[in-house]
């Protein structure tokens, strides 16, 4: 093996890439272009390093299938950080197939962590899920082990079960600290803030407080009816009912809850669900229909009652009433959740992970381009979009899955 090439590997490793760039800088030959293009992603230059990335799979040849692999690894790694959703995971399978069948453990496994990163970003926790229970964390080096305890946590973290994302934390800074890797505490750092940082706002008899997300576990198991407004649904404890594709009664569902005990006059009602200012007879008319509506939908939990003044909210069994919602609302509040992680976004990526048409991210983005609220920088297939993170809240730790045409309400 070529002294400089295991070397500037070894500095790779550390995380020090100026140091494996003065061992393969000046070289041409595929290894180096490998390390080359690595070092330049772990620097931020992802065009570039792309670029050699994609000249060293060339310049290996046909019984270098291992090196190839890893090219394709270290690719699909770039696109992830950079937000390409759309780059190809059958790539990366295909590679990581190629890796296990020829011993290499140590990059199969790093090219799982990678797919069950993405399929994080995308809302697939399921398909996470079964992708991380394939690999085995034992065998794994410091750095590895770490990118796996951060995977667990961050399924834990997004399933709401909190002591299993400390507990998988704990584990990820200590593999950290052995790893020696300033780049990857700063992760686990960031991983353990999110646990300490609001992530909802309750609302309930009138006021409301930020929760952290594991009030917001406790919340959920608790005996309360709960209006959740990050999966537009309605749930006590194990009964959940759905108005994900209701807007209208979602909305109505809404105001009945911030309100309780206390009923909602009319006007107020019709004005949260169809934005009518003046309420005329057809408007009354409309409420009492989607009152039957969601009065047939929220049996199960809940009755609603009619009052002189409108209507209220009368939950089956004792308990309170609560509404669940988003740190910061506001029409396209999902688009700002998925860019406050402080990375650069395309919108085909965006409309990807929310479930959504890219036209009408774009127009999302362009409306919150124009209040200053993101920018973009770049034209065409490789324009990308970003924001500052907003300091004070989660960001998409309770949008788990797609959200049907949500992110716009």
């Amino acid at each position: 093996m070529d002294s400089l090439i295991t070397a500037a590997g070894l500095a790779l490793a550390a995380g020090n890439p100026l140091a494996a760039l003065d061992r393969v800088a000046l070289r041409e030959d595929a290894p180096a272009l490998a390390l080359r293009g690595i070092a330049m992603a772990q620097l931020g230059d992802f065009d570039r390093a792309k670029v050699l990335l994609r000249r060293a799979g060339r310049a290996f040849g046909p019984k270098e299938a291992v090196a190839r692999a890893r090219c394709v690894v270290a690719e699909a790694e770039i696109a992830l950080v950079s937000r390409d959703l759309g780059w190809p995971s059958k790539a990366l399978d295909a590679a990581r197939s190629t890796l296990e069948k020829h011993g290499d453990r140590l990059n199969a496994a790093h090219a799982g962590h990678l797919k069950v990163r993405r399929l994080l970003l995308i809302g697939r926790l399921d398909e996470a899920e079964d992708v991380l229970a394939g690999l085995d964390p034992s065998p794994l080096p410091p750095a590895s082990r770490a990118a796996h305890e951060l995977a667990v946590a961050g399924i834990a973290m997004r399933r709401l079960k909190t002591k299993a994302a400390r507990a998988a934390l704990e584990w990820a800074r200590h593999a950290a600290r052995r790893a020696g890797i300033p780049g990857l505490m700063a992760e686990v750092d960031s991983a353990f803030l999110a646990l300490e940082t609001p992530a909802a706002r309750l609302i309930a008899g009138g006021e409301e407080h930020p929760l952290l997300l594991e009030e917001v576990e406790a919340l959920q198991a608790s005996r309360a009816l709960v209006v959740d407004t990050f999966r537009y649904i309605v749930h006590k404890q194990e009964t959940t009912i759905s108005l994900a594709t209701r807007p209208v009664l979602f909305a109505l569902a809404r105001a009945l809850a911030e309100a309780w005990p206390a009923d909602v006059p009319r006007a107020t009602l019709i004005a949260r669900a169809f934005g009518g200012r003046h309420a005329d007879e057809s408007h009354r008319a409309r409420l009492r229909v989607e009152i039957g509506r969601l009065r047939a939908e929220l049996r199960p939990l809940a009755g609603i009652g009619a009052t002189s003044q409108g209507f209220a909210l009368k939950p089956r069994e004792a308990g309170s009433v609560a509404v669940l919602a988003r740190p910061i609302e506001e029409r396209h509040a999902a688009v700002l959740a998925f860019l406050a992680d402080g990375e650069s976004w395309a919108s085909s990526a965006l409309a990807l992970a929310l479930g959504a048409g890219q036209r009408s991210v774009q127009r999302a983005l362009e409306q919150l381009a124009e209040t200053g609220k993101v920018q973009s920088f770049g034209h065409g297939r490789a324009r990308r979009w970003m924001t500052p993170p907003v300091a004070g809240f989660t960001t998409t730790l309770l949008l788990p899955s797609p959200l049907p045409n949500g992110y716009e309400r």
